[in-house]
């Protein structure tokens, strides 16, 4: 399974790009989103993933880790393949399409063109609860100077406790006692959860 590939970008256009790498060109499937960020490098590392069908190998890249993991979820849906998944990417952001999987907002995936009503609800409940908390935890890391709360919350939500749950645990245990550690926090927690 290929992971990534980094080398010369050849040819760029908002559907593909070819990277050239040990005197082999890689015609690569990417999203809107991805092409945004690649377009006017002469040099790029582009993350993959590798459909391999009977009669086709395919490559999709991503200029992020977010966008190839959500591409990855997406295509776990039943009715949705790489293609569906990739325009979906190119219609919405990624924070856009978790924002809208986890509000459970079906007009907002119903906008994408390919997305019924049907595929929508089944996008939502299918991923609300693993975008949901995958998202969450990336809010967390985003913000500057952690908080023992919000280190520990974070750790508790990779963990694969939700994070309303643990948020309620959390608040309980500082409202007792505001100078735990992190790691304090994190064992009292798990005995309530």
């Amino acid at each position: 399974m290929i992971n990534y590939i980094k080398g010369t970008v050849t040819e760029i256009n908002p559907a593909s790009v070819t990277i050239e790498t040990g005197g082999i060109g890689y015609f690569i499937s990417i999203s809107l989103n991805t092409y945004s960020k690649l377009e006017g490098k002469s040099e790029a590392k582009v993350l993959v993933h590798e459909v391999i069908r009977e009669d086709a190998h395919q490559l999709f890249g991503f200029a992020d880790s977010i966008e190839r993991d959500l591409f990855r979820q997406l295509i776990s849906v039943s009715g949705i393949g790489a293609n569906t998944a990739r325009m979906m990417l190119s219609s919405l952001k990624p924070s856009e399409i978790e924002r809208a999987i986890m509000e459970a907002d079906v007009n907002t995936l119903k906008s994408i063109k390919g997305i019924g009503l049907k595929t929508a609800q089944r996008v939502i409940v299918d991923l609300k609860d693993k975008v949901g908390r995958e998202a969450a935890t990336g809010e967390i890391f985003a913000i500057g100077g952690n908080t023992g709360r919000d280190e520990a919350l974070s750790a508790l939500v990779m963990l694969g406790f939700t994070r309303s749950a643990v948020i309620k645990v959390l608040d309980k245990i500082m409202k007792e006692n505001k100078n735990l550690t992190v790691e304090d926090l994190i064992k009292r927690a798990l005995k309530s959860l």
